[in-house]
């Protein structure tokens, strides 16, 4: 994001339209997926139960809101402001007693409030019960917010740097750390929890993350060994079309019978089930592989 938007640091009015039409075009593909998603499974009926809400609408609202305080705030403030949305998130969370999966947690709670009941992911409990709690919920997008400038103003260091990818790679692995272990360290009293997107759970994530970006900087930039990650940079090419491509299938497979056919009597029988769904898993990800390998070759790249 910060390499694609810094040529508009000076521009913010351009700026501000192109952040407002992508953010709404990958939130309108979000819905189309949840639709035709829908359609595969009841067709056209029950659309009173249609989710709104979903990893493409996250995104849109992430990188919409990210952009634009990437762009406003002065470089050396975006980690204090992500830091900042992660405290008052967090403090919300406590303070209404949050940190579980309920009814009453205020995440469910604005959600039902914004969006309705039905329209929201139902998810299953333990003791086999349902609740409506959408794990990509609006509250909850607010630390994923913070994430997201956390990677502005890592795309910032890269930039500044680019000429030294060893302090590249030393900064990488010094943040990478330190947000690891701040995130583990506050763990102990707020949980890693994904569908909440904690702020533990961010800064474990994204310890993680800039660890391996570190280490890919000085596999790739510093030591030159870039033969072993091109079947990987086929998925970096062209990312959004390939999520959206494992989406789409991912029904079709289910429909037809494909998904059960194949782990039901030919991956479980002969590897198990953990190890067969492993198997099905490595599978579809081939599939959608094969396609972005064509897109390489041609040097077709599909972006908003």
């Amino acid at each position: 994001m910060y390499f694609s938007l810094s040529k508009f640091q000076s521009n913010l009015k351009g700026a501000f339209g192109k952040i407002v039409k992508r953010t709404i075009l990958i939130f309108l593909v979000g819905l189309g997926l949840n639709l035709f998603s829908h359609l595969m499974k009841y067709e056209f009926s029950e659309f009173e139960n249609f989710r709104i809400l979903g990893v493409m609408q996250r995104l849109a609202l992430a990188y919409g809101f990210g952009s634009i305080i990437g762009l406003v705030v002065s470089k050396k403030y975006l980690l204090p402001v992500s830091l900042l949305l992660l405290t008052g998130y967090s403090i919300l969370l406590v303070l209404t007693d949050s940190l579980t999966l309920s009814d009453n947690n205020i995440v469910a709670v604005v959600d039902r409030v914004i969006l309705g009941e039905s329209h929201l992911y139902k998810q299953k409990l333990p003791d086999g019960s349902f609740i409506y709690f959408d794990p990509e919920g609006l509250l909850s997008t607010v630390g994923c917010i913070a994430q997201v400038i956390m990677g502005f103003y890592i795309g910032q260091m890269i930039i500044e740097f680019k000429q030294d990818p060893e302090r590249i790679a030393r900064n990488l692995f010094v943040f990478g750390s330190l947000a690891l272990f701040s995130g583990y360290l506050l763990s102990y009293g707020l949980p890693i929890n994904k569908k909440l997107w904690s702020a533990s759970y961010v800064l474990v994530s994204s310890g993680a993350g800039a660890l391996l970006l570190g280490l890919l900087v000085w596999s790739i930039d510093i030591n030159r060994q870039r033969n072993w990650c091109t079947f990987f940079e086929i998925f970096g090419i062209n990312p959004l079309y390939l999520y959206v491509q494992a989406a789409l299938l991912a029904p079709i497979f289910s429909k037809i019978g494909l998904k059960e056919t194949v782990y039901e009597n030919i991956l479980a029988p002969l590897a198990g089930n953990y190890t067969g769904a492993l198997l099905w898993a490595i599978l579809f990800v081939l599939v959608n592989w094969i396609p972005g390998y064509y897109l390489y070759k041609k040097k077709i790249y599909i972006k908003l």
